[in-house]
């Protein structure tokens, strides 16, 4: 059984860490740490601000590199960005001398993808992130929500096999924030996707993921792996949400 299993794991790192160098010292960001990730898995990287969640997502998608330690996607070692990872960023990074088409098949165009079938793979996820009929606006014509919608269809477009998201509703209002949160599980529901998603979040965390990482203080390490099994759609009142929300929490504050 557990060698089925070990068929399905899609990404992992192996003793990895990051020190970053400046002028006066040493700064070690990430400790030793393994991880595994399988395959069209929601997992969720949590701990205290700071501790190097975002690092961490940066060097399992290739955007930054190792001190010590190996990635590997598909058997394949990551040593930089590709095709088969997306991004999500914190800020919203469209390009603003493109309608939101454009920005959904910007990818598939730089990789050469013919124009009649970049085209429908674009009209296919604006439509899945709810954009239908915003195909020619710019994004200084759309909200915010809307923006990470499109920086959301924009990442599959490209059908990575990994998407990366880090902190994507963060500086959304607290309405949108949840609705957002909700269309993310449509959408990774019907897409079936392996995500890889950084929150500062509890209830985010909760909502959103089939297994949170709970990272310590710098130099991170894995604290803790807790496996979610509530059903979905999840509910923030129920007592088996509260629960591990205060569990989670006290746990996390034990690392301050």
């Amino acid at each position: 059984m557990e060698q089925d299993r070990n068929l399905d794991i899609i990404l992992k790192c192996e003793n990895v860490s990051k020190k970053f160098q400046t002028k006066h010292r040493t700064k070690e960001v990430i400790g030793n740490i393994n991880l595994e990730v399988r395959k069209n898995e929601f997992v969720v990287l949590f701990g205290p601000g700071q501790c190097g969640k975002t690092t961490m997502l940066n060097i399992l998608s290739g955007l930054e590199k190792t001190t010590t330690g190996k990635v590997f996607l598909n058997d394949r070692e990551v040593v930089e960005p590709g095709p088969d990872r997306g991004v999500v960023f914190q800020s919203i990074s469209l390009y603003p001398w493109l309608t939101v088409m454009g920005n959904v098949e910007y990818g598939p165009k730089v990789r050469g993808i013919n124009k009649k079938v970049r085209k429908e793979k674009a009209e296919y996820y604006i439509e899945l992130v709810g954009l239908k009929g915003f195909e020619n606006s710019y994004p200084n014509q759309i909200s915010g929500g809307m923006k990470q919608r499109v920086g959301i269809a924009r990442a599959y477009c490209n059908e990575p096999d990994v998407l990366f998201m880090d902190e994507p509703f963060s500086a959304l209002d607290a309405q949108t924030r949840y609705l957002m949160q909700e269309e993310i599980m449509r959408i990774w529901e019907k897409e079936k996707r392996t995500v890889i998603f950084v929150t500062n979040n509890i209830e985010e965390a909760l909502y959103l993921a089939d297994r949170i990482i709970l990272f310590t203080n710098c130099p991170t390490q894995i604290k803790k792996e807790y496996v979610i099994d509530l059903p979905r759609p999840r509910d923030y009142t129920s007592d088996d949400f509260l629960k591990l929300r205060e569990e989670i929490t006290e746990n996390m504050a034990h690392t301050l």
